[in-house]
Parts: C-alpha cells; structure tokens; sequence
C-alpha cells in the first residue's frame, strides 16, 4: 500500500476512547492508535425525563435498550431498585452494563443491530408495548419494524449526542468508527486518502460512511470495540 507516511508502523484513527488494554494489544503488533473523539454524550437532566424513568422503574414492562449511554443514564436513577422488566438489548458491552445494572436474569434476548433486535421482539407474541431507552440521534428501524408489528413503542429519550470535529493533520491506515453520528462529525471537517481502509461497529455505521467515500470498508462481525479494533489488528497483520 502506498502512504505518504512512516512505514515502521501501521497508522490508526481510532475516532472514540478505548480500553488501555487494547491500545497495547495492536502496539504489540506494530500498530499504533491515536485516539480522537468525534462525538460527546451527555445525559438529559430534566425533570420530565426523571420522572418517566422513575415511573418505568416502577412498571412490569418490556425494555429495550440499544446503547450503553443509554442504560448508564436509566441506572443513574435506580437507586439499587430491581425493576420487574424483561430487557431486549445489543450485545457485548451493552449487555454487559444492562446485567450489571438490572440483572443477567432478566435480559430476554440480544441482537447485533438494531434491526435484528427487533425482529426478535417481535418474534413474541405477547409483546405488544415496549419502553425504548434512546438517544437523540437513534435510528429508525427498530421503532418502524416494532411498529409495522403492531408493538406500541414508548420512546424516552435519555442521552443526547453532541458533534466534537476536529481537523486531522496527518493520513492514516485506517480509521475505526462506532457510530453513525461520529462519521458526521469527522467527514466534516476531513477526507481520507483513497487508501485508508475503514473501519465500522455495524451496518448501520458503514452506511453512513458511504455517503462520503467510496473508500474499502470492513464491518466488525459483532457489536463491541473489542472485536472491532481485533478485526482491524488481524486485516494488518
């Protein structure tokens, strides 16, 4: 491949935090990541929004959660209670914060994307209302496919996403991206070489990425920045 860069080591764009722990990982194999945020979350602190997270707490329901943001901005609020929910949910990590928070127990399936999760809610018969946990910026499939299934779809919004540009100043291998909202951000403000090789969480993500390139994208087999930043050490080395 040829880069206008040092070639002793293989350049990455990681555009959010990652675990120090991965970070070596691809060190050990000649890789090294820059770390850049594109994006900021922050919980919604209004009233309202407390109340209706307090009120669900207290609900025999059917949860739904799509993202991390959005279960640690729920489990602000819990105050140890145990709520009596049958939880849908992503899997990897925000599975792991949905059974830490609520119970392994109570998790009645994960999915991959979005789409997949509910397909398999509505796979239930006895569903017929859920409270989805979500963003500002969520995705349409999962509400519209609930939907079409005659799922009544209680959305309570309980993070929101901010945009965090920043210019880039140097090309790069690749580029990894864990969300549609973080392609936004960095596409406007960069272009990438017609060699870089991205990087995406999920369908959903890459199909934002091809609105702005046509460059070669790899989509992770599995929710997660840890299978991501492995698919991305194993296309390098």
């Amino acid at each position: 491949m040829a880069f206008a860069m040092e070639q002793n080591n293989i350049n990455i764009l990681c555009t959010r935090p990652l675990n120090t722990f991965l970070v070596e990982d691809a060190k050990a194999a000649g890789i090294v990541i820059d770390e850049i945020s594109f994006i900021e979350t922050e919980p919604v602190q209004t009233i309202e929004v407390q109340q209706e997270i307090e009120q669900a707490l207290l609900l025999s329901a059917t949860v739904v959660f799509t993202s991390m943001n959005a279960v640690d901005a729920v489990a602000a609020w819990q105050y140890e209670q145990q709520p009596d929910w049958n939880i849908y949910c992503m899997g990897t990590t925000t599975k792991k914060l949905v059974a830490e928070n609520f119970g392994e127990a109570n998790i009645a399936g994960t999915a991959n994307s979005a789409a997949e999760l509910a397909e398999l809610i509505a796979e239930d018969r006895f569903i017929d209302k859920v409270i989805f946990f979500c963003g500002d910026q969520r995705r349409d499939e999962l509400p519209e496919i609930l939907q079409q299934n005659n799922i009544e779809v209680n959305e309570i919004i309980v993070y929101q996403t901010i945009e965090v540009p920043h210019k880039i100043t140097k090309p790069y291998h690749g580029i990894l991206f864990f969300s549609p909202s973080a392609v936004e951000s960095f596409f406007k403000t960069n272009t990438v070489t017609a060699q870089t090789i991205l990087f995406a969480i999920g369908n959903t993500t890459a199909t934002a990425i091809k609105k702005f390139t046509n460059n070669k994208i790899i989509i992770s087999d599995e929710p997660g920045k840890e299978n991501l930043v492995k698919k991305m050490i194993e296309y390098f080395t």
